[in-house]
């Protein structure tokens, strides 16, 4: 019976940290659907604070919520059809590692390069630490010098 009532609920405790697993996989890709690939979206302060914690860092300058909410904007005003694509995640603990890919075609010069009507896909590799459901930490890189080159033509 002790075993029996092991297995239960070992069975009950792994369960319970699969969804949890899942959920934090859900949250990670809502960063991308609904942050990065949804730039122009009215209520970009409400989803910030709904997917990233208080205290959120990044290696960037920290900005938090209302500072990262105005850099998407940013990016938005120029690359209007930006789109942030999931393409791996690999998770270790409560970190996820992604490997991502953006496409968008700039209206406004990005980065001092004229907007030309061209389109760009780069890639991009982004860590995120997750806790009580939060992104807390994001690391990330993207290959903007390649978005720069294909741009310009």
């Amino acid at each position: 019976m002790k075993k029996l009532l092991s297995l239960v609920l070992g069975g009950f405790i792994w369960m319970t940290a699969s969804t949890a697993m899942a959920n934090d996989i859900d949250l990670v890709k809502s960063f991308y659907s609904e942050l990065l690939s949804d730039t122009t979206a009215s209520d970009m302060a409400d989803r910030t604070k709904k997917i990233l914690s208080d205290d959120w860092t990044t290696n960037e300058k920290p900005t938090g919520h209302a500072g990262f909410a105005k850099t998407v904007a940013y990016f938005g005003s120029i690359i209007p059809d930006l789109e942030w694509e999931v393409v791996d995640i690999l998770q270790d603990g409560n970190r996820y590692v992604v490997r991502g890919k953006a496409t968008g075609t700039p209206v406004k010069p990005l980065f001092g390069a004229p907007a030309t009507g061209n389109a760009f896909e780069i890639m991009s590799i982004d860590i995120h630490t997750v806790e009580n459901g939060k992104i807390v930490n994001s690391y990330h890189i993207e290959d903007w010098l390649k978005a720069l080159k294909q741009i310009k033509g």
